[in-house]
């Protein structure tokens, strides 16, 4: 596959992984560009998916102080509607399937230890083809999926590409 993203794209998603409230004005003086070829640069990185402007939530800040690392069997036959059941449950922050097994992990976040008990000896075995295999406290999340960033060879693709 053609890399289709250039430095250019690259030092506009930096400036928006440090603030996503950066104007396309702002990130065109720090880069000496158009302004214009900067929002169409924003508008299409979005349009591909490459970036989200969105905002992101400290649970900390809510109160929101134990993260819990679940790892869980589910039935095959009730998978589907397993998902759809932890997508209504607030505590659950993340969920992943693991491909070709009945295996689920989800990480939850709780305001204290009570809370993240019943929640695995009451609320998580109360949901039919759902088995409880394992679980990690997490203390500290050290780099988050908010934080995550593409290599710096992911922007090769030269800034007179047609593709841009």
């Amino acid at each position: 596959m053609k890399n289709q993203f250039d430095q250019i794209d690259h030092q506009i998603i930096r400036i928006l992984h440090q603030d996503a409230r950066t104007s396309a004005s702002e990130i065109a003086r720090k880069l000496n560009a158009n302004e214009r070829t900067i929002r169409k640069r924003i508008d299409r990185l979005v349009r591909l998916g490459a970036v989200r402007l969105t905002a992101i939530i400290d649970p900390e800040v809510f109160g929101y102080v134990t993260a819990v690392d679940i790892f869980l069997e589910v039935d095959a036959d009730q998978e589907e509607e397993v998902i759809s059941t932890f997508l209504t449950i607030p505590e659950i922050s993340y969920i992943a399937l693991g491909q070709g097994t009945k295996d689920l992990s989800i990480e939850c976040r709780f305001r204290n230890n009570d809370e993240m008990h019943q929640f695995l000896r009451k609320k998580l075995p109360a949901i039919e083809g759902v088995q409880i295999r394992g679980y990690s406290l997490v203390p500290r999340i050290i780099r988050n999926i908010d934080e995550w960033m593409p290599k710096d060879e992911d922007f090769k693709a030269t800034e007179n590409d047609d593709d841009i």
